[in-house]
């Protein structure tokens, strides 16, 4: 399945956690099961980051968040490609009672 993730810094943190997530970050790798199709950093707080990726289970979610959890507050949608939806919305308007 299809997911997006947001995170976005922790409140109160230092300037130093900051940049000691970055140095984290660096080193870290994602956890297996969970196939990353783009990570995005922008420049606000909120979102911070944006990660695009599939994954069938659900312990890589809950391994990012115990990696992470102490500098970010993360949000995790499942998605689809605007193809799909499209797909999905038209056969879901046909059922649709009018």
């Amino acid at each position: 399945m299809l997911y997006v993730m947001t995170l976005d810094w922790q409140p109160g943190l230092s300037r130093e956690q900051r940049d000691g997530a970055l140095g984290r970050r660096a080193q870290w790798q994602y956890p297996e099961g969970l196939d990353v199709l783009g990570e995005y950093w922008t420049s606000t707080e909120s979102p911070a980051v944006v990660v695009v990726f599939r994954a069938e289970q659900f312990a890589p979610l809950m391994e990012v968040g115990l990696a992470w959890g102490d500098v970010f507050q993360i949000t995790t949608h499942p998605a689809v490609s605007a193809e799909e939806g499209l797909t999905i919305g038209a056969a879901a308007m046909e059922r649709r009672q009018v």
